[in-house]
């Protein structure tokens, strides 16, 4: 597409369009709302406008997806590859590892026992997502991109990208801070040979700290990193053949680690079994949340599935409910064998068979916290790469990310950049002072995804009630949804910091009054594919839990998240709404309309 270099208009008001012939084959259903948004942000001429107006315009699109996307010139495309047990072992691959190997022992410290209670939550509020993203992705089923499609398709332009600014800081932060817990893994395992141990320096593996702790160098996660995207580099046939052994691998030692620790259990360490109360078993839901991200990329595979419509809900729900009861049982079992005053927060699961002298099992967890973290790092990277590929063919990022390579057909170049920018962070960055700011966008993807279920479902034709004012129906069911989850929000922070009883039940009576009007203002149409049950309760329910997660982040998450949003939106002012492309692409037919049509 020409541009010219010194205009400062969006793409769509640079080019001249021509009107296509009519079909009654394509044509897409548009919601009177959106032909009531079309009508105020529509532009009238190529000539110059305020700013201010053009980026209201331009925030305001929204991405229907026409038809599957297609290779480009030169055969250049991701290929189909994964089948329905590659994507299961694909979510558990990038669940478990984190979760288990690594957070374990720091929420321990504050939930104590209860930290079970955590993970219990943590994957009540992911399996309430992961029934929203099952119905997403068997409706979208064609198209890379995850939660930043299904908001582009359902809310706007704007939106989705801050959706995926926030979710890519997580995706960035989580790849550094498994990278060195992998590097501290390897370095224990090695350690267990004689003439090794204790004559490894710490900046190889563990990090060495500078400046009070902000710095810390670490060797060794950097080298790891770049091993690792090597591989992906090399085509995703390769890729889930690394998964499919390590997850099977890390699979297997983890139920015998269980079974091992079952016999080791002293139900005396449970007591008291939340000794903190249970905020901090709250508050350590939040942490642990992000070990549930798993599901997500398995919808993030849209493209590489064989058969995505039936086999991505499959992989998604498959995938959660297994990591929950793999983690419920190591957090018992854990637990009961040590106290949780003395779980170590960097091998949580070795230090406790080591407390009872079980050196067999302890060597055995060290090979599967490495292959464990080594394919949670494995499909982070992969994920993260697929998301900045969806962005460069949409505009919103350098077409440099939008490149597939002809023969190996991995986005190389976004491949390369999310290694590189996990490797800068996982040598220099403290981990600790990382992961106080986790969760944020993920919490945020998830709420919105959920909200997304909602929106995608509204019949605005079949609907005969009067708006509101000058408010459209389809308006009207946003600002709903909108006041779920301030409302969810209120009541976390009535319940972290104390506040009256009052202005929680007030904040709960006004998301209930919220929840009817969308029960009855709204008319629903079931979709094709996979269908979320008790909609819009479930998802209203999905919006509501998650923002009480959110109230109970770090006040540091908060300012991230704030701080981002603003970086985001100034992103998306300077290039994103300049160049996105609104008419479609060598990669797939789009077109921005009110309502998206469905993926076939």
């Amino acid at each position: 597409m020409t541009q010219e270099p010194t205009s400062l208009l969006p793409v769509w008001a640079r080019t001249p369009t021509t009107r296509r012939p009519k079909s009654r084959r394509h044509q897409l259903p548009i919601s009177s709302g959106a032909m009531e948004e079309a009508d105020d942000h529509r532009p009238s001429s190529s000539a110059a406008r305020p700013f201010l107006s053009g980026l209201w315009a331009a925030a305001l699109r929204r991405k229907p997806l026409g038809a599957h996307p297609g290779p480009g010139a030169g055969g250049e495309g991701l290929v189909r590859h994964l089948g329905v047990l590659e994507l299961v072992l694909l979510g558990i691959g990038a669940s478990i590892g984190a979760g288990i190997f690594v957070v374990t022992g720091t929420v321990a410290r504050d939930a104590g026992p209860g930290v079970t209670i955590s993970f219990v939550l943590a994957g009540v509020a992911c399996v309430l997502n992961a029934l929203c993203y099952a119905e997403l992705a068997s409706r979208f089923p064609a198209v890379v991109g995850g939660a930043y499609l299904y908001t582009y398709a359902a809310f706007n332009e704007i939106t989705a990208f801050l959706v995926f600014t926030q979710l890519m800081v997580d995706y960035h932060i989580g790849a550094a801070s498994i990278a060195r817990s992998l590097a501290s893994y390897f370095i224990q395992f090695l350690e267990l040979i004689p003439f090794l141990k204790g004559n490894i320096p710490s900046w190889i593996g563990h990090g060495e700290e500078f400046f009070g702790g902000v710095i810390s160098i670490n060797i060794l996660a950097p080298i790891l990193l770049i091993i690792l995207t090597a591989i992906l580099c090399n085509g995703v046939k390769e890729s889930s053949a690394v998964n499919t052994f390590m997850t099977s691998l890390k699979i297997v030692i983890v139920i015998i680690v269980v079974f091992a620790g079952a016999f080791e259990v002293d139900v005396s360490n449970w007591s008291p079994f939340m000794p903190n109360g249970f905020k901090s078993v709250v508050t350590g839901a939040t942490v642990v949340f992000f070990s549930y991200v798993g599901f997500d990329a398995v919808a993030n595979s849209a493209e590489e599935a064989k058969r995505p419509q039936r086999d991505l809900p499959i992989g998604i729900l498959g995938s959660l409910l297994a990591c929950v009861l793999l983690y419920v049982a190591v957090c018992l079992v854990i637990t009961g064998m040590v106290p949780y005053t003395l779980l170590g927060e960097d091998a949580p699961l070795a230090e406790a068979f080591a407390a009872k002298g079980l050196k067999f099992v302890t060597i055995l967890i060290s090979i599967g916290a490495v292959a464990g973290l080594t394919t949670t790092l494995l499909v982070g990277l992969y994920v993260q790469s697929r998301l900045y590929l969806g962005l460069g063919r949409d505009g919103l990022l350098p077409s440099l990310f939008a490149k597939v390579h002809p023969t190996k057909h991995t986005p190389l170049q976004s491949q390369i950049w999310v290694g590189c920018v996990a490797a800068v962070m996982a040598g220099l960055f403290n981990v600790t002072m990382l992961s106080h700011i986790l969760s944020v966008g993920t919490l945020t993807g998830y709420s919105v995804v959920s909200a997304c279920v909602i929106t995608l479902r509204w019949n605005d034709k079949g609907t005969s009630r009067r708006s509101i004012g000058s408010m459209s129906i389809w308006q009207e069911g946003v600002l709903s949804l909108v006041i779920v989850a301030l409302c969810g929000f209120i009541v976390g922070l009535c319940y972290r910091f104390n506040y009256a009883i009052a202005f929680m039940v007030l904040a709960f009576l006004i998301a209930v009054a919220a929840t009817f009007a969308l029960q009855f203002r709204q008319v629903y149409v079931d979709p094709p594919g996979f269908s979320c049950p008790w909609v819009p309760l479930l998802p209203i329910i999905s919006v509501f839990f998650n923002m009480v997660l959110f109230a109970q982040l770090h006040e540091e998450a908060w300012y991230r998240f704030v701080i981002l949003s603003l970086i985001a939106v100034g992103i998306y002012a300077g290039y994103g709404q300049y160049n996105a492309v609104p008419s479609g692409s060598e990669h797939s037919a789009i077109g921005y309309h009110g309502v998206p049509s469905e993926a076939l």
